[in-house]
């Protein structure tokens, strides 16, 4: 089945709720093996918004937002229980296209992974295996200039991707999601790799790709989820190692006025 703004499991239209959010997570929980590596996820992501996951290593933000698109799938001991809605569809309803889902719901990574090819085929190659029928290098252009890289490469694009600059890389990468039109972008902590300025220009570009596109990040820099998140995730362990959400909500509020003292403790370092 594919994924489209007016499809649900059942065939009905979408709930009222789906056209308000971008994507919610309905009693996520994750195991690999016997291991729970998450639990309970409730989780509602507003459209056109920022959203940032945060918490201690091994927490299980990451794995939470590779649920989102399906990239969990890829580890074979891994297993998915309860709901991930997008348009009002379970994306991991059994009829539902895992690659339809990826799609439609990008990922950028930790580290800039950019194709062994020229600037233009990183943009243009997912494209092409996606059926794109229009004008290649007008998507190019659009793409590389919707991840501000346009001015800097117009000249080179036939030079490989590996002679860009780290948060250059990082923003190629972020073109190439973009050139295959998904709702949703994903990023697990994209600037981690990056200096402070290249980390800049890397969250001033998440501001403006909110204007098209819903933005979910991980990261555990607190100071870039208070500065450009709109709504803040915090997640942690328990005794048994398991992640679970913890509280959700605005970013000043998460970060001024938490209402769980362990958001407190841990957004003021007191541990974590």
């Amino acid at each position: 089945m594919s994924i489209s703004a007016t499809t649900t499991v059942d065939g009905r239209t979408p709930a009222a709720d789906s056209a308000k959010y971008a994507i919610s997570a309905k009693d996520l929980n994750i195991f690999y093996g016997n291991f729970h590596a998450v639990r309970d996820i409730n989780l509602n992501i507003e459209r056109n918004k920022i959203t940032a996951l945060i918490g201690p290593s091994g927490c299980g933000k990451s794995t939470v937002l590779r649920a989102f698109n399906r990239m969990n799938d890829l580890v074979p001991i891994a297993r998915t229980d309860g709901e991930v809605l997008f348009h009002g569809a379970n994306i991991y309803a059994p009829d539902v296209d895992a690659v339809e889902v990826r799609r439609r719901i990008g990922m950028v990574f930790q580290k800039p992974n950019p194709f062994p090819k020229s600037i233009y085929d990183n943009i243009a190659w997912g494209a092409k295996i996606n059926g794109f029928k229009g004008n290649m290098n007008q998507l190019v252009e659009g793409s590389l200039k919707g991840a501000a890289l346009w001015d800097e490469v117009k000249d080179k694009l036939k030079q490989s991707g590996y002679s860009l600059s780290g948060g250059q890389q990082q923003r190629l990468c972020i073109a190439r999601a973009i050139a295959v039109q998904p709702d949703i972008i994903l990023m697990d902590e994209p600037c981690s790799a990056l200096d402070p300025i290249a980390t800049l220009r890397i969250e001033d570009l998440m501001r403006e790709l909110t204007e098209h596109y819903t933005i979910i990040i991980v990261t555990h820099n607190m100071q870039q989820a208070a500065r450009v998140a709109d709504y803040t995730a915090f997640f942690m362990v328990d005794d048994s190692r398991t992640g679970h959400l913890v509280e959700y909500g605005p970013s000043k509020q998460i970060f001024t006025q938490p209402k769980d003292k362990r958001t407190e403790d841990y957004i003021t370092g007191r541990f974590g």
